[in-house]
C-alpha cells in the first residue's frame, strides 16, 4: 500500500464495474487510478465517465505501469482465471467478480496462487451485504434457533418473462447469460452461486450432498438469437443434505413470473427459526422464538447496519487480514455448481467430495 491510500485498477468496464467505481471511490482513501477493458475505447470512456486517469487497453500494460496497490477483476466469467492469474503473479490483491472461475479446479488453482503469494483474495458474492443473512448467521452460531433440521432456499428472477430489466431477445448484456459459447452456465452459475452461498453462509453448515435437476425451454425459433444459441438451463431444482443430516430444498429460475430479484431463506431449527428475505436494495428478517413457536407467529427483526463487500476488502487490506467471502470459500460454492451438473446427468444424489 502507498501510504495509506488505496489505488485500485478496476479492470473490465461493464455494468458491475460501474457500481464497483461509484462504490470504492465512495470509501474514504480509495482512489480509482486505472480502468483496463480490452476494447480500449471503452476504457477511455469509462475512465472519462468516473473521473479515472489512467485507462488501459489490455492488463499487461497497466501491470507493467504497475501504479496500483490492487485490482477489482469484473471481466466476463471466462476471463476470471487468466486475469487473476496475471495480478497474482503481479503480486496485487484481488477483488473478484462471480463466479471465481468456470470450475472448481481453476478455482482452486486460483485459491492455492493468491494464498501462496501471502495476497488478500475475496469474491464478491453481492448477497453477503444484506444485513438480513449476516444477522441470521450471528443468531444461528448463537444457538438461537437450536439445531437445524430443515431449510428451504430460492433465487427467482423473471426477466425471461418480464421486461423490467430490459428486452432480452435484443440486448447483449441478457444474451450471452443464455448462450454456453459465451461462457454462461445457466441460471446455475449465474444466480445460483448466490443461492447456494446465501444458504451455507446463513446455516452456517457445508452441504455435503446433493439431487439436481435442470430445464432449458424454448425462447426463440431454432434456439437460436443472431451469433447465441440459448442453450443453458433456465430452471433448477436441487435437494440437499448438510453436514449435520439435516435436509434442504434450493431452486433458482429466470421464468419465475411475478419475481423481480427475490432471494429467500428459511431455517428451521428445533428451538426456533429464521425467514430471511433480500434483493439487490435491501433485506428482512423474521424470527420464530420463544412461545411463538407454538402459534407460528412470527415477529420482524430489526437490523443493525452490515460493511458492503467493498468495505470489507478495504478494511482487509488495510489490515492485512483476509476478508469473507474468500477464494477458497467461492470454490467450495463452485464444487456444489459443478456438482449439480453432474448430478442433473446422472439422475442421482451424490456426495461432495
Amino acid at each position: 500500500m502507498s501510504d495509506g491510500i488505496r489505488r485500485l485498477l478496476i479492470l473490465g468496464t461493464g455494468a458491475i464495474a460501474r457500481h464497483h467505481a461509484e462504490r470504492f471511490a465512495a470509501i474514504p482513501g480509495c482512489e480509482i487510478v486505472a480502468a483496463v477493458d480490452a476494447n480500449q475505447e471503452r476504457a477511455r470512456d469509462f475512465a472519462a465517465a468516473y473521473g479515472i486517469a489512467n485507462p488501459f487497453g489490455n492488463l499487461a500494460d497497466a501491470i507493467a505501469w504497475g501504479g496500483f496497490d490492487a485490482a477489482v477483476n469484473s471481466t466476463p466469467d471466462a476471463v476470471h482465471k487468466p486475469t487473476t492469474m496475471q495480478l497474482i503473479a503481479a503480486g496485487r490483491p484481488v477483488f473478484c467478480e462471480k463466479p471465481l472461475a468456470l470450475n472448481a479446479d481453476d478455482a482452486m488453482a486460483m485459491t492455492e496462487a493468491a494464498e501462496a503469494a501471502g495476497l488478500i483474495n475475496m469474491v464478491n458474492l453481492t448477497y453477503r451485504n444484506a444485513a438480513a443473512i449476516q444477522t441470521a448467521r450471528r443468531m444461528v452460531e448463537a444457538g438461537e434457533i437450536g439445531e437445524v433440521r430443515h431449510v428451504q432456499a430460492s433465487y427467482l428472477q423473471s426477466w425471461l418473462t418480464g421486461r423490467h430489466w430490459g428486452d432480452w431477445r435484443t440486448e447483449e448484456r441478457w444474451l450471452w447469460r443464455l448462450s454456453s459459447q459465451h461462457g454462461s452456465k445457466g441460471v446455475l452459475g449465474d444466480i445460483g452461486v448466490h443461492i447456494l452461498d446465501f444458504v451455507t453462509f446463513g446455516t452456517g453448515l457445508d452441504i455435503t450432498a446433493l439431487s439436481a435437476r435442470m430445464k432449458v425451454f424454448d425462447k426463440a425459433e431454432g434456439g437460436v438469437i443472431d451469433v447465441y444459441t440459448l442453450d443453458v438451463n433456465d430452471s433448477v431444482a436441487m435437494t440437499v443434505e448438510f453436514q449435520n443430516g439435516a435436509l434442504g430444498v434450493v431452486h433458482m429460475s429466470r421464468f419465475a413470473t411475478g419475481k423481480s430479484n427475490d432471494l429467500d431463506l428459511l431455517i428451521h431449527g428445533d428451538r426456533g427459526a429464521l425467514r430471511i428475505w433480500a434483493d439487490s436494495n435491501g433485506s428482512t428478517l423474521d424470527t420464530c422464538l420463544g412461545p411463538d413457536i407454538d402459534t407460528q407467529t412470527w415477529t420482524p427483526y430489526d437490523l443493525p447496519p452490515t460493511p458492503r463487500n467493498e468495505e470489507r476488502f478495504v478494511i482487509a487490506l488495510l489490515s492485512g487480514i483476509n476478508g469473507e467471502p474468500d477464494f477458497r470459500h467461492a470454490t467450495k460454492v463452485q464444487k456444489l455448481l459443478d456438482l449439480a451438473f453432474v448430478s442433473d446427468a446422472e439422475g442421482r444424489m451424490l456426495p461432495v467430495g
